[in-house]
């Protein structure tokens, strides 16, 4: 039996000489692996590989079975095609921050569509952004990514005068935290401003130098590293702090 969804394709892995293992959120059963033979064939018409660049939002007919950890497609192609982040050093490095960012928070095979709506909307914004929403945009979404798993920033008080957000805790603080995991002074202002951001539009409008964008980053990645066991190093990082400092 096979099903229609929708899917963000996370990372392709070479997989003989034609073929890729191919991992992607999907919209029905969460993150899955499929096995796409011969994508890669130097045939015109079967060399199907840029489907399957990461950040790409396909359609798919695929065969899925609960008691297999790798599937097969039967149909696939683009359900939106992007206009500049493929394009775009700079949008599709943030792209690729994006799905490895998801990759990695994502450990159980199952279905999440506010999830899968939330990840396929940002995609489609991002393509379309200025440059000033573009810079900003790892750090909203790492941010709000971190809701739909259950460790989102505490906003209570954050409207109050409190100096400090606890990255141990999750939660805005009076309190001078008693580690060095925590955010301070600006940052804590502009952490809060983030968090009340619900649309990326809305990212045009905070002005942040480079140097400041890069430690907020760092320090949110610090907090998902304190907050998701055995989350690790993002591989992507490096590149996208170079583009964006350029």
């Amino acid at each position: 039996m096979t099903h229609k969804t929708k899917a963000i394709i996370l990372r392709s892995i070479k997989y003989g000489e034609a073929s890729l293992v191919v991992t992607a959120f999907t919209e029905l059963f969460g993150i899955q692996t499929y096995l796409v033979n011969g994508v890669r064939a130097s045939n015109k018409k079967t060399n199907n590989a840029a489907c399957f660049q990461p950040s790409a939002i396909l359609g798919m007919e695929v065969y899925h079975n609960e008691l297999k950890k790798m599937h097969r497609i039967k149909e696939y192609g683009f359900a939106h095609l992007y206009q500049n982040i493929l394009s775009s050093v700079i949008k599709y490095s943030v792209a690729l921050f994006m799905v490895e960012l998801l990759y990695k928070t994502l450990k159980q095979p199952e279905n999440n569509p506010a999830l899968f709506n939330f990840c396929e909307d940002a995609l489609m914004h991002l393509d379309e952004a200025s440059a000033t929403v573009t810079a900003n945009f790892p750090l909203f979404f790492t941010l709000h990514l971190s809701y739909f798993f259950g460790f989102k920033i505490n906003e209570e008080g954050s409207g109050e005068a409190n100096s400090f957000i606890d990255l141990q805790e999750g939660c805005f603080t009076s309190v001078l935290p008693n580690h060095p995991h925590f955010l301070a002074g600006e940052d804590v202002k502009i952490t809060s401003e983030l968090l009340k951001t619900m649309q990326p539009a809305e990212l045009d409008s905070l002005q942040l130098n480079k140097q400041k964008r890069k430690h907020l980053l760092a320090k949110y990645l610090e907090y998902y590293q304190l907050q998701h066991h055995n989350f690790g190093q993002m591989k992507t990082l490096a590149v996208l702090e170079e583009v964006l400092s350029n």
